[in-house]
């Protein structure tokens, strides 16, 4: 590569400083969830789409995890993305994956990134199943020409904090990988006030354009509008036939609701007069809720999708809930290796 390629690459001066500039307070008020639905131009619900952000733990450093799912049919395609990553303090990634896959009438396209930090060097595996076969790559990139990168995972949450901010610096450049894992550039924009209705409501919202390049001379161009705390009102992909839309206000547990929850009386525990059988009965419920507990701390991964479930399950309210829930997970069953028992 060229000296002067590698110049252009660089990410912007106030992106850099953007990234130096993020305190712990501006990460702490993006630990929350997106619920939004897909519609098609005329209106019709296509899938669903979430993100979520919570705290976690990578090789006992503190982080951020974060999950990404979305998933529908297109132009009567089944297709879906899911994105789960750790994200260091400094929007770092420590590691990310990335699914996409496209279901065909003869055949399923399927495109798999895993991106790792390892010692000095960001390490990405990529695997794309198609027709042809499956091809895999493994690039690595120094960490020292990546100042200033931000990857699909850390990309969710600058835009919440711009969101919140309300201001985006003038011609900001990040580092990014287009859709072929090639280092690109990553520009974002505001794109000032609109006002969008949401249930009953007529909100002002916040919209910021990310526009990433392609080795191929190509632009990706996302419109993404925000209500002024943060939470995704809309999203779309210039040039696709969809568009993501929050079709009701984020419900928060506080004041008025809070006051709505219904409170069961406790009714006392009678136990037959077998005093050794209790205390068996609480050495192995002690033993369980640690051993469980244990398991949820390991994956934070979990808490966040059975979070995206009951969102949707809450946002859509479904006559059919089996049928819901057989929906929503199959796309992750693609990611299962094969023959692999649910009872291993």
């Amino acid at each position: 590569m060229e000296e002067n390629e590698t110049e252009e690459l660089k990410a912007s001066v106030n992106a850099v400083d953007f990234i130096h500039g993020i305190g712990s307070r501006d990460l702490e008020d993006c630990l929350f969830a997106d619920s939004l639905v897909t519609v098609s131009d005329s209106g019709r619900e296509l899938g669903d789409f979430s993100v979520s952000v919570t705290k976690a733990s990578y090789n006992e450093e503190l982080c951020y995890m974060l999950h990404a799912n979305s998933h529908g049919t297109i132009d009567d395609i089944p297709c879906g993305t899911s994105i789960e990553a750790y994200i260091s303090r400094n929007l770092e990634i420590l590691e990310e994956n990335h699914h996409e896959y496209v279901k065909l009438e003869k055949q399923t396209v399927d495109r798999k990134v895993h991106i790792v930090r390892q010692d000095d060097q960001l390490v990405v595996n990529r695997i794309n199943s198609e027709k042809e076969g499956v091809k895999t790559q493994t690039l690595t990139f120094p960490l020292s020409s990546l100042k200033g990168f931000v990857s699909e995972a850390s990309n969710f949450l600058i835009l919440r904090i711009l969101a919140r901010q309300k201001t985006v610096p003038e011609y900001m450049t990040f580092q990014s990988f287009d859709a072929d894992t090639v280092l690109s550039k990553s520009v974002y924009r505001a794109l000032g006030w609109k006002k969008q209705m949401i249930g009953e409501e007529l909100v002002d919202i916040f919209g910021i354009e990310r526009t990433v390049s392609s080795a191929k001379g190509s632009l990706a161009t996302w419109h993404c509008y925000f209500m002024p705390d943060g939470h995704l009102a809309s999203r779309v992909q210039l040039g696709s036939p969809a568009i993501m839309k929050l079709l009701h206000l984020p419900f928060l547990l506080d004041g008025v609701e809070k006051d709505h929850i219904p409170v069961f009386e406790k009714k006392p525990l009678i136990w037959e007069e077998d005093m050794e059988l209790y205390s068996k009965f609480l050495d192995r419920k002690e033993e369980l809720k640690a051993d469980y507990s244990s398991y949820i701390r390991q994956r934070p991964e979990l808490k966040a999708l059975m979070a995206d479930f009951l969102q949707f399950l809450l946002l859509r309210k479904p006559q059919d809930v089996f049928s819901f829930a057989r929906d929503f997970f199959a796309p992750f069953a693609s990611q299962s290796p094969s023959g692999k028992s649910l009872t291993n």
